[in-house]
């Protein structure tokens, strides 16, 4: 039987204390020691999972107790204690903030917490810090990581402020971080140098190797049976936009797609790439349009052949992003006006303040699809919606979801694999 493998999820007090930094730098650094390393992200994100993904070199999966659902998330974990030496969970925003929180997913699974504690302001104060994230919950403590650490004096101040609680490891104040805009990190594909600046934070992270090997492996208990996946698209091809405006894609929901029998096609708008004749459905993902704006608009096959599926019925759903250029114009945040596909009313404005944040379901004929928020535009659009969503856990209204025809349209990201068969539904427009 396999012995498991060392676990910890990378938490902190809240957002912007290294967390993904941290958690980047370990997981190339333990490759590098010949381990086999598996990183997941708790909670809904896209481009955190894209660092961890260029750090690790292995697909970042989600994992969140109500999104991705408590057995799912058993069986990822359990796949992963099995197949790899170390599992690393990166949490999200503050450890006890959200419902389900992170320390929630940690106490459901046992998983011990790896504190990330910016210590370039503090120094004895690091252990009352983590003493109460350990003992408000309670979570079981694995160890802290200290990021921007001044100097050897400035971490044995750290670390004797610990008590029993051991610092497995310092980072230094970076030279160079990864960069972040509006929605968090910029992804990694526009990041010059990205390779050399994660190698920079394995070569700068200082581990305590011995306390690391001290970590007892763990092997989750095992999940129910995966449930069968329905062919509900079998014989079909679903056409999805991929590419640096449409990079907001969860792995989970091509994994769905291809489970449910589907031929995923890719294209890229932004290459000014026509939608693939064959396609039966068209699923355009989140991203960052707002930054291609001139590019898209200049982008006359693409718009012609969104315009043309849409003309002979061809079902297409647009998600956040991949709405914002379906609409008759995108106005950036410089003020710029780009003229966009129209195969509805409206335009999309580019703001900043946020507009949206959070776990959200909306209902299809054939159940619930979960998901979640995250924009900072709007739409000022006269089409009156087709449904709303519902956050989560309040029940209050959600983003509204627009029905154009054949064109399905919201600012609701959906989770494919948290309801096969509600994802078919959504691609085809089959709302409750």
């Amino acid at each position: 039987m396999a012995a498991g493998a060392r676990m910890v999820l990378v938490a902190a007090i809240a957002s912007g204390q290294g967390k993904t930094t941290v958690t980047a730098a370990l997981a190339r650094r333990l490759r590098r020691m010949g381990q086999r390393v598996h990183v997941f992200k708790c909670g809904p994100d896209f481009i955190d999972p894209m660092v961890l993904e260029h750090a690790s070199r292995a697909k970042v999966h989600t994992l969140d107790l109500w999104m991705v659902g408590l057995e799912q998330s058993r069986q990822r974990l359990a796949r992963a204690a099995r197949e790899a030496d170390v599992v690393l969970v990166e949490g999200v925003m503050g450890l006890y903030d959200g419902d389900p929180s992170a320390a929630d997913l940690a106490r459901t699974f046992d998983l011990p917490v790896l504190a990330v504690i910016d210590a370039a302001a503090m120094a004895q104060t690091a252990g009352a810090v983590v003493m109460g994230l350990r003992d408000y919950g309670p979570v079981r403590m694995a160890g802290v990581v200290a990021n921007r650490v001044a100097s050897e004096g400035h971490a044995r101040m750290v670390a004797a402020s610990l008590r029993d609680i051991p610092l497995l490891a310092t980072l230094p104040k970076q030279a160079r971080q990864l960069p972040e805009r509006h929605l968090g990190l910029v992804v990694p594909g526009e990041v010059d140098g990205i390779d050399a600046i994660l190698d920079e934070l394995a070569d700068q992270l200082q581990l305590d190797e011995a306390a690391w090997h001290a970590l007892a492996p763990q092997l989750p208990d095992e999940a129910l049976p995966e449930a069968p996946v329905p062919p509900l698209l079998a014989g079909q091809t679903v056409a999805i936009a991929r590419d640096a405006a449409f990079c907001f894609l969860y792995p989970a929901n091509v994994d769905t797609l291809t489970a449910l029998g589907a031929q995923v096609r890719w294209f890229s708008p932004l290459a000014d790439e026509p939608v693939p004749p064959d396609a039966d459905m068209v699923y355009l993902p989140g991203g960052y349009p707002e930054l291609h704006g001139e590019a898209l608009a200049q982008a006359a096959r693409w718009r012609d052949s969104i315009r043309a599926a849409h003309a002979a019925g061809v079902p297409i759903f647009g998600e956040c992003g991949g709405m914002m250029v379906l609409g008759d114009s995108l106005v950036d945040a410089q003020g710029r006006d780009w003229p966009m596909a129209g195969l509805f009313p409206g335009r999309v404005l580019m703001q900043p303040r946020l507009a949206g944040l959070g776990p959200q379901a909306v209902a299809t004929k054939s159940g619930q699809m979960r998901g979640h928020t995250f924009h900072y535009s709007r739409l000022e659009t006269p089409l009156a919606p087709a449904a709303w969503t519902t956050k989560h856990p309040s029940g209050a209204q959600g983003e509204a979801v627009f029905r154009a025809g054949s064109l399905t349209a919201s600012y609701f990201h959906a989770f494919f694999a948290s309801n096969p068969a509600a994802a078919a539904s959504l691609l085809r427009g089959d709302l409750a």
